[in-house]
C-alpha cells in the first residue's frame, strides 16, 4: 500500500515542533534540571489514572516508548517489569537529556531517530506507548507505520491532549492547531498538535486495523483548569472482524449480489459505507444482466473504475440466511482496471482506499468478509459462516 503525499500542514508542523522541543530540551540542560525517577507509570501528569498495568505483560517483551523525552517512563519500565524498551525521540537536546540520566541502564536502548522512519525498519514491537507524543505528528504520516511496526495480538497506548487549560475542545478535522508548551521556570514556546475528537482518533486507528478497547479521562485537578486528556488502549487484533447485515428482506430481484476484489501493488480496495462499515465494490444483479456485467457496472456506478466483463474471474457463490431469507453472492476477482477510484455522486459507499492485507481494517460488512475468505482462505477474517461453492476454472 502505498503512502499519502505529505500535507503542507504537517510539513510546517513537523518543523514548528522540531524547533519547539529543541529550545525545551535545551531550556532544562541549561537550567540543569534534575527528574525523580517515577514510582509509578503516569499517563496525566497529575498522579492520576492508569498505571503501566493497561501496557498488559510487560516482561521480556520489545516494547516501544515513542517520544521519549528524557526517558523516564521507559527507565522505569526496564528496572520495575524487566521490558526491554526502545526509547525513541527525534529531538537532540531532549536525547541528550535521556542519555544523561539512564544511558547505561540494561535493557534500554536510547534511540535519536524520527519516530515514523524508525518504525519503517524497525522489528516488531508487542507494545508501543506513547506518554503525549502522538499528537505531536501527523496521524495521516504515523498511524500506517505504527500499525505495521506493532506485532499481531499487539497493544498500543497513548495519551493525547482532548481539552486545554483555556477550554478549547478537540477538532473534528484531521489538522494541527498551534498550542503553548509552558517552560519551567517561566516562559513558552509553541508547538503544534493534532487535538481530535475521541471519535475521530478511533476510526482513524480503525482504518490501519487497529481496535480501540478502551478510553480513560484524565483531568485536572485544580478547579479552574479546564485541560483534560484521554489515554487510548488499542490493539491490533489477530483477527479481523465483520459485521452483520441487516435483518429487512431484499426485493424479489435483489436476492443476488456480486463483490469485487480489485488487488494489486497498492492493496486490497476497499470504501466506507455510510453506516461506517468497510466494503469491496459491489451490488445487486440487475435483469438481463450477467455476473460479469454487474461486476463491471457496479464498479463504475460506485469508483469510476473501468473494466471490461473479460477483466472479471468469477470466483464462486456464497449462500447464507438472515432471519430466514436466503442471500446469495458472487465473489469475483478483476484481473485489470483502468483509472483511480473516487467518490460517486449519490452512491452510499465511498472514501475508497487501498489497504495492506495484514492491515485491513475493522468493521468490514459481513459479504465482503465471505468474500475475501473465499478469495484468500489465509486471511484472519471473523465473519457468519456462508457455504461457499467454487466455480471451476
Amino acid at each position: 500500500m502505498t503512502g499519502r503525499p505529505v500535507a503542507p500542514d504537517a510539513v510546517n508542523a513537523d518543523a514548528v515542533n522540531a524547533g519547539a522541543w529543541h529550545a525545551y530540551g535545551d531550556h532544562h540542560l541549561r537550567r540543569g534540571t534534575v527528574l525523580p525517577d517515577p514510582e509509578r507509570f503516569d499517563w496525566g501528569f497529575w498522579g492520576t489514572g492508569p498505571g503501566a498495568e493497561i501496557l498488559g505483560e510487560l516482561t521480556g517483551r520489545r516494547v516501544l516508548d515513542l517520544g521519549c523525552g528524557p526517558a523516564r517512563h521507559a527507565a522505569h519500565l526496564v528496572r520495575t517489569y524487566g521490558a526491554e524498551v526502545d526509547a525513541v525521540d527525534s529531538s537532540p537536546t531532549q536525547h541528550q537529556r535521556a542519555r544523561a540520566a539512564y544511558d547505561s541502564v540494561p535493557g534500554l536502548r536510547l534511540i535519536r531517530a524520527d519516530a515514523v522512519e524508525h518504525l519503517g525498519t524497525a522489528e516488531p514491537y508487542d507494545v508501543v506507548y506513547s506518554v503525549n507524543g502522538m499528537p505531536y505528528i501527523d496521524p495521516r504520516r504515523l498511524l500506517p507505520a505504527l500499525a505495521a511496526a506493532l506485532r499481531p495480538g499487539g497493544t498500543l497506548c497513548f495519551t493525547v491532549l482532548h481539552t486545554n487549560s483555556r477550554g478549547d475542545g478537540p477538532s473534528t478535522v484531521v489538522e494541527s492547531r498551534p498550542e503553548e508548551l509552558r517552560l519551567a521556570g517561566g516562559g513558552e514556546t509553541t508547538v503544534r498538535m493534532w487535538v481530535l475528537t475521541p471519535e475521530l482518533w478511533t476510526d482513524l486507528l480503525a482504518e490501519h486495523g487497529l481496535r480501540v478497547e478502551g478510553i480513560d479521562v484524565l483531568g485536572a485537578p485544580e478547579e479552574g483548569n479546564h485541560a483534560s486528556y484521554r489515554v487510548f488502549r488499542a490493539t491490533r487484533p489477530v483477527r479481523v472482524s465483520s459485521r452483520p447485515r441487516g435483518s429487512r428482506p431484499p426485493v424479489p430481484h435483489a436476492a443476488i449480489g456480486v463483490g469485487a476484489i480489485l488487488y494489486g501493488p497498492r492493496g486490497l480496495l476497499l470504501g466506507r459505507h455510510r453506516r461506517g462499515t468497510w466494503e469491496l465494490p459491489g451490488g445487486t444483479v440487475e435483469p438481463g444482466e450477467s455476473l460479469e456485467e454487474t461486476v463491471v457496472r457496479e464498479l463504475h456506478e460506485e469508483t469510476g473504475i473501468e473494466a471490461r466483463p473479460s477483466d472479471v474471474r468469477l470466483l464462486g457463490t456464497l449462500l447464507d440466511d438472515v432471519d430466514g431469507v436466503v442471500r446469495m453472492t458472487v465473489a469475483s476477482e478483476v484481473t485489470a482496471w483502468r483509472g483511480e477510484p473516487s467518490d460517486q455522486p449519490d452512491e452510499r459507499v465511498g472514501d475508497w482506499r487501498w489497504f495492506a492485507l495484514d492491515r485491513l481494517p475493522e468493521n468490514l460488512f459481513v459479504c465482503s468478509a465471505q468474500g475475501l475468505t473465499a478469495w484468500r482462505p489465509e486471511l484472519l477474517i471473523d465473519h457468519t459462516p456462508a457455504h461457499f461453492t467454487p466455480f471451476a476454472h
